[in-house]
């Protein structure tokens, strides 16, 4: 019995007393249905004295389902059951991972059509349509949750490096921190010591982008972005006159009166909004046009980003 069937009631093998067939059936399997979401296996329907002629009653009458070949529809299926049933038919020591276990934690904002399962390397499961079953060579030990799921920051990682492409793994670890699943530390060490694993080396820059907001600006190098993108290169870190003493921007043209400035994480946070909007306001009461791009928009969106830019420099009089 995998790890995600549960018994919640001792084996029953005959009708309580006073009751029939039916209402035997409805009381032993009522528990299981409001805690998995109205699904159950064969595995736990047998444990709980409930026959394969039983099932084939229920069905017949209109008030079970057959979901799979290892899963049961008791009720309206919840959240959780299309999870479950992916686990329970894979017949297989598996676990929700990736994505799935992501969405399973709460991460909210983001649709995927495919359950993501990890299983080790070598593990004999069955394929099931819309279920993508990832064999790991190694595997930590730490399940948790009901169904079970890998551990958030390995879930994460897993995310991103299976994501479809570097934008949508960017954007993946960027939410799981920003929903406070986990944090860019937690990840930084975890992918210091993670085994080789898709698109590592981006991954370890995109967590230092998270971690250090607008200070990983150098990691980015927004001076070479600028050159490949055949604008002229900016001064950094200028000082200013600001509403509240002196103010570095982190990029200006003064030339064309353009000023970047580079979002880090943080500035989404507390009253760091307030003093953006006071220093952009004063910016441009004195003839500056401020574009804010966002740390991450660099990794996903450089051509977007960078095409204002050039728009703004060429309203300023640069060709």
């Amino acid at each position: 019995m995998s790890t995600s069937e549960r018994i919640v009631s001792t084996p029953l093998s005959l009708p309580l007393p006073g009751c029939g067939r039916r209402k035997f059936r409805a009381e032993v399997t009522r528990q299981l249905a409001e805690l998995q979401d109205g699904v159950c296996s064969r595995t736990q329907l047998r444990a709980l004295g409930v026959t394969r002629d039983d099932v084939r009653h229920e069905v017949a009458a209109g008030r079970w389902g057959i979901a799979g070949a290892q899963t049961v529809q008791l009720s309206t299926g919840g959240a959780t059951a299309g999870w479950r049933s992916a686990i329970w038919e894979t017949r297989g020591d598996a676990r929700l991972d990736g994505v799935t276990a992501l969405l399973a934690a709460g991460l909210t904002g983001w649709n995927e059509d495919v359950v993501h399962l990890s299983v080790m390397a070598g593990s004999r499961v069955r394929p099931v349509p819309g279920v993508h079953i990832h064999q790991l060579r190694s595997r930590e030990n730490d399940v948790v949750g009901d169904p079970p799921r890998t551990s958030i920051d390995w879930a994460a990682l897993r995310a991103a490096s299976w994501a479809s492409s570097d934008r949508a793994a960017t954007t993946l670890l960027a939410m799981a921190v920003q929903q406070r699943l986990t944090t860019a530390a937690r990840l930084r060490r975890l992918l210091e010591e993670a085994p080789a694993i898709h698109r590592v080396a981006h991954l370890r820059v995109v967590v230092r982008d998270i971690a250090g907001g607008a200070q990983a600006l150098s990691e980015i190098d927004f001076a070479r972005l600028c050159r490949q993108h055949g604008l002229p290169e900016p001064s950094r870190q200028v000082p200013r006159s600001g509403p509240g003493g002196r103010i570095y921007l982190d990029a200006e043209w003064p030339t064309y009166g353009v000023v970047v400035e580079i979002d880090g994480s943080q500035h989404r946070a507390g009253l760091a909004t307030v003093s953006d909007a006071l220093r952009d306001n004063h910016l441009t009461i004195h003839g500056s046009r401020v574009l804010r791009i966002p740390v991450l928009g660099l990794r996903v969106e450089p051509e977007a980003f960078l095409a204002q830019l050039g728009e703004a420099l060429r309203r300023g009089g640069w060709s």
